[in-house]
Formats: C-alpha cells, sequence, structure tokens
C-alpha cells in the first residue's frame, strides 16, 4: 500500500469510548443545546448556550460566521474556562481524520481533533511514530498544541513543537494555511495561542521511524540527591518523571523511560533509589492497571510513552491539577521553595510530578526559549482548599518567573503573565488583527490575558 496517499477520513471510524459519565457522545445531528457539560474531570461546568458537533469544517465555518460568541471545544481534559463561552461552543470531536501520510517528507496531516491514542495506532501500525506523547494519550491534537501540553524529557518539546504547519479559522471565515516558512511569526504565534486567535482544523505534524520504549521505576529518591545530580537523572532516559507527596523530602517514584535503539546502563542502585519489584500507580495506593506496563517490559512508543493507557481512565479521575514551570537552571531551588510548603501543600495533594521539557519558540509556549521544568500538582477535589494554596505556591515560585499551564487551575495576574512572555504584546497585535470583534474571547481570556477591546 501507498503510505503517502492513503488514510483518507479514517479517523472517523475509531472508537472513542467515553471516560466518564461527564463526556458526552458523538452527535450525529451537528449540535443541540446541552446544559451541565462539564469537563472530563467534573470540577468545571461549560456556561455556552448551545454546544455544536460540526461533521466538517464546512459546517465548522458556517456555525463560526453565524454566532458573535465561539469557542472551540477538545476533549475536555482543561480544568479551566479557557474552552468556555457565553455563546456557541463548537466541539472538534468530529474532525478526527487522518488526511495525508508522507513516509518520504516525514510528515502526516491530521484534522485537530484526532485523539494522540488514536493517531498513534493508526501511525505504529505503519512504521511511524511522533517524538513524543503526554501522560495521557486521550487528549486531541489541536487542543494539546493549543496549550502548549507536555511530555518529559530534556531533549523533547512539548506537543507543539511537532507542529510543521496548521490551519486556522479565523472567526471571519476565512482559512490560512500557516507554516514556518511561509509566515514564521503567525506560525510562532498561532501554534500555542489558547484557542485566541482562530480554531485550529488541521494540523500537519512531523514524524520519524517507530520504535520501541521500556521503562522503569525506582523508588525513595532522596531530594539531596537532586542538588546535584538533577540534570544527570533526569538524562537517564528518554522520558524522566518524578512523583513526589512532599513529604520526608523525597522522591516517591522515578519512572525512567529508555528508547530500546538507544539504551543506556541500567544501574540497581539509581541515586539511592531503588527499583520498584511490581508495577505501580504514581499514587502508590491506585492500582496500577490503568497505567502503561513497566519493569522494563519494550513495547511500541504509544503504548510506553504516556503513563496511562488509551482505554483506562487516566490519573485519579476526580480530581483537579495546576502546573508550574521554571528555568531548568533553577529547578533544585524551585522544588525546594515549594518542599518549604510541604506541610500545607500535602493533605490537599493526591500526588506531583516533576518533568523536563526542551525550549521552543511559540511565543506563548510555557517552554518559549526557556529550557524548562515543569513542577504539577493533581489535587484531591477541594476547590476552596487549593484556590487557598495557590497563592502561596506562585509567591514561592516568583523569583524563578513561573508560567503556569494554560489549562490547569492558576490566579497569576494578567500583568505578571505579560511580563513572563517576551513576545505577550506582539501576540496580542495577531489576536486583533485575526479576531477584530472579539469573537473568540471569554472570561478566561480577559482575566490571563486582558484581552479586552474598546466598545
Amino acid at each position: 500500500m501507498n503510505r503517502k496517499n492513503f488514510l483518507s477520513h479514517i479517523g472517523t471510524t475509531l472508537a472513542a469510548a467515553a471516560l466518564t459519565s461527564n463526556l458526552i457522545s458523538c452527535e450525529r445531528n451537528q449540535g443541540q443545546k446541552i446544559r451541565g457539560l462539564k469537563n472530563w474531570a467534573g470540577n468545571y461546568t461549560y456556561q455556552a448556550d448551545e454546544v455544536r458537533y460540526p461533521q466538517d469544517i464546512v459546517n465548522l465555518s458556517k456555525l463560526l460566521k453565524s454566532h458573535s460568541k465561539v469557542k472551540a471545544l477538545g476533549t475536555q481534559h482543561c480544568f479551566n474556562e479557557i474552552a468556555d463561552t457565553s455563546g456557541l461552543q463548537l466541539s472538534t470531536k468530529n474532525l478526527n481524520s487522518i488526511i495525508e501520510l508522507n513516509e518520504e517528507l516525514s510528515y502526516v496531516i491530521v484534522e485537530s481533533g484526532i485523539k494522540y491514542g488514536d493517531l498513534g495506532i493508526e501511525l505504529h501500525s505503519n512504521g511511524l511514530a511522533l517524538h513524543n506523547l503526554a501522560s495521557l494519550p486521550h487528549i486531541s491534537v489541536g487542543g494539546s498544541c493549543a496549550t502548549a501540553t507536555h511530555g518529559s524529557g530534556v531533549r523533547n518539546g512539548n506537543l507543539a513543537t511537532a507542529l510543521q504547519g496548521f490551519e486556522l479559522l479565523t472567526p471571519g471565515g476565512e482559512l490560512l494555511w500557516v507554516d514556518q516558512q511561509a509566515n514564521t511569526d503567525l506560525f510562532h504565534a498561532g501554534g500555542v495561542s489558547m484557542g485566541a486567535l482562530g480554531i485550529m482544523t488541521k494540523v500537519k505534524l512531523a514524524i520519524q521511524p517507530t520504535f520501541e520504549v521500556s521503562q522503569r521505576v525506582y523508588e525513595n529518591l532522596s531530594m539531596d540527591a537532586l542538588k546535584n545530580n538533577f540534570d544527570k537523572i533526569m538524562s537517564k532516559g528518554y522520558s524522566v518523571s518524578f512523583f513526589t507527596h512532599w513529604l520526608d523530602k523525597n522522591i516517591n517514584q522515578v519512572w525512567v523511560k529508555s528508547r530500546e535503539d538507544e539504551l543506556r546502563e541500567i544501574p540497581s542502585d539509581f541515586y539511592g533509589a531503588t527499583p520498584a519489584t511490581t508495577d505501580l500507580h504514581p499514587i502508590k495506593a491506585n492500582s496500577p492497571i490503568n497505567c502503561t506496563p513497566q519493569m522494563g517490559v519494550p513495547g511500541p512508543w504509544h503504548k510506553r510513552l504516556p503513563h496511562f493507557k488509551m482505554d483506562f481512565t487516566p490519573s485519579n479521575g476526580d480530581e483537579l491539577q495546576s502546573e508550574f514551570f521554571v528555568g531548568r537552571e533553577n529547578a533544585f531551588e524551585a522544588i525546594m521553595a515549594i518542599e518549604a510548603l510541604h506541610d500545607k501543600i500535602a493533605p490537599l495533594l493526591f500526588i506531583s510530578e516533576i518533568r523536563c521539557i526542551a525550549a521552543d519558540n511559540f511565543w506563548m509556549s510555557t517552554a518559549y526559549q526557556r529550557e524548562s521544568v515543569a513542577i504539577h500538582f493533581t489535587w484531591k477535589p477541594d476547590p476552596e482548599g487549593v484556590i487557598s494554596i495557590l497563592p502561596k505556591i506562585q509567591a514561592a515560585l516568583s523569583p524563578f518567573k513561573a508560567r503556569p499551564h494554560w489549562g490547569k487551575i492558576f490566579t497569576i495576574s494578567a500583568d505578571e503573565l505579560a511580563a513572563r512572555y517576551p513576545k505577550f504584546e506582539e501576540f496580542l497585535s495577531f489576536k486583533r488583527e485575526l479576531d477584530p470583534k472579539g469573537v473568540l474571547n471569554n472570561s478566561y481570556l480577559d482575566k490571563a490575558l486582558k484581552i479586552r477591546y474598546n466598545s
């Protein structure tokens, strides 16, 4: 079979089982009014007047042009109101086709609503791969790029760094093809844009030959070992993650994911940590059944780079999340700043994860021109408790100019955020040019970026 020209519209046949009862099944009638639609975690109820599920880009464009307030909706995995609107939500759920797979030129073009888990299956079956994946494969390509969602690895950029180009549907109904060669600034502004510039409809991603990965877990790494060895430890695998509950100055688990084609020496003593003797969930009390296999058992990239299996609920499920990015050169100091708050954090926490992300050039990326470390918090479902602790965490990380994950919970002011993004004003210029009437504006953009329009 000629891989270059096949797979047209295969995505519509991909199974998409709901993760929880809050996820709404595919509506074949293009849409309906739905009240009480919640995000994946169930902590946020969308306020949109209507949700529609267009079957193609033509209908998506018609709906966008005919409404004064619109927001794209992906797989509902954000923990804040970033995908909400006072008007019409347009789900990209049905825009999930693989359009072109070009092995010779190493790219794939997909519709933005396809999930990484489904795309991974198709790529691997044809001997191909993406460079990295997030901790869960249940999320859409478009939404992940828009929020700079990421995996781990000192050499691995976030998921948006696989972008070679994308199609952007503007509020005026214009379809723009954007790539780094033809329109460099718009490419760097729109690759990570929180949905502020338009709706990403098609995405061109870099691919490579498929590869296998094995993962091993080590337990009980002293935080003291990080002081002089953070980079060394984080470089021990293709993708490395720390999990901690911030008690006893201890990293509970170190997950080391290694490519089989570049295996490093596997030490029995890992900077004082010891090899796990069985598969583990990051929250050790939870069953590891929904986690990808460990114990050094090799498997294809799309079944090892995520922490969680496609056909299981990821993480804990009923939870809240926050995450903050600092420069990698400040990793140990930032970790210790959080550790100093351990007595306030631990009662509210399921688990924290610490990961590395390579620098990139997307203007609003959390890793913009900065080798980064992400400190993530999976919180218990206690909104009041989380909101009370966040200002303390943000203050502790303020000396490091921490950038919050756009799709998770934070309370950093717009003025502070603007100071942490050197291209902030240039991004706003594109926003005003492409969306002069503020069709894509919502309360999130008003608060986080102060994107407002004069009446």
